[in-house]
């Protein structure tokens, strides 16, 4: 458990935020319930991938561009739809320049149904980026070997997955995840498969540092809304692993104290 203090900030490659909870910006109903949605959640960061949305398309990619900039929120760039590392590698430094942040979501995808990530080659790409100056934060599985591996080569951060990408199934493998937050010191963002409030405050309790989302706001029948409960959610969640909670009992404990024998049971 986490000492309480009055200074929670989430810390990244040295930087603090003050949200834990970082959004994404695809598939929303409408621009203008994207912008109501962060404004209402104040996240972090907000991602946005190059490869989906070119930097050079016209009408709609340069309004996109511009409600970025009007969100007035540090932008995540990530390498979605990549699936070998030269493409990462690749849209990784054109996002650079395009944004002017060295920071990246990493995402390196070796089965296009499940979107897993490529586990073999992750690390590697992870690697090479690093080495050329970017704050690299890596999607990834649950698998402790691997997340230790990308901690080895510079990894400050890791996002691993709840469940796979847009499935709403919440921590499918709470042994895992937990082992995971217990081994490893470095910030945990879960990145992926959280569908409801409930699982982004229980990730939370297990003391994992933030939560990443986007197709359970997005496609939500009130985005705006969910937005709010999500944010909400990872607030509590966060309070209550600071706060300690207490611990399982295998028998029924009262809650209310005996002081003594009831007066009408007297003789």
């Amino acid at each position: 458990m986490n000492t309480q203090s009055s200074d929670d900030a989430l810390v990244l490659y040295g930087q603090r935020f003050e949200s834990r909870l970082l959004l994404g910006t695809s598939r929303y109903p409408s621009p203008a319930i994207l912008e109501a949605a962060v404004e209402r959640s104040k996240p972090a960061m907000v991602t946005a991938s190059l490869r989906r949305q070119g930097s050079n398309a016209a009408e709609t990619g340069a309004s996109f561009w511009e409600l970025l900039r009007k969100l007035n929120v540090p932008v995540l760039p990530n390498t979605a739809g990549c699936m070998t590392i030269q493409e990462a590698v690749t849209t990784a430094q054109m996002a650079r320049e395009v944004f002017d942040t060295p920071w990246i979501k990493l995402e390196l995808i070796g089965d296009d149904y499940t979107l897993q990530p490529d586990t073999l080659n992750l690390v590697e790409a992870a690697s090479i980026l690093i080495k050329d100056g970017f704050q690299v934060l890596p999607y990834t599985t649950y698998d402790l070997v691997l997340c230790q591996k990308l901690v080895d080569v510079g990894c400050q951060a890791v996002m691993p997955w709840a469940a796979p990408i847009g499935t709403g199934r919440g921590p499918v493998n709470p042994y895992a995840m937990q082992m995971l937050r217990e081994r490893l010191k470095v910030p945990l963002i879960v990145d992926a498969g959280l569908g409801r409030p409930s699982h982004a405050c229980t990730v939370m309790e297990w003391g994992y540092d933030a939560v990443l989302l986007n197709t359970a706001v997005a496609l939500s029948e009130d985005p705006v809304v969910m937005a709010g409960a999500f944010a909400d959610a990872t607030n509590a969640g966060r309070a209550a692993y600071r706060a300690g909670a207490m611990a399982e009992q295998t028998a029924a404990q009262p809650s209310t104290p005996v002081l003594g024998t009831p007066f009408w049971h007297q003789e």
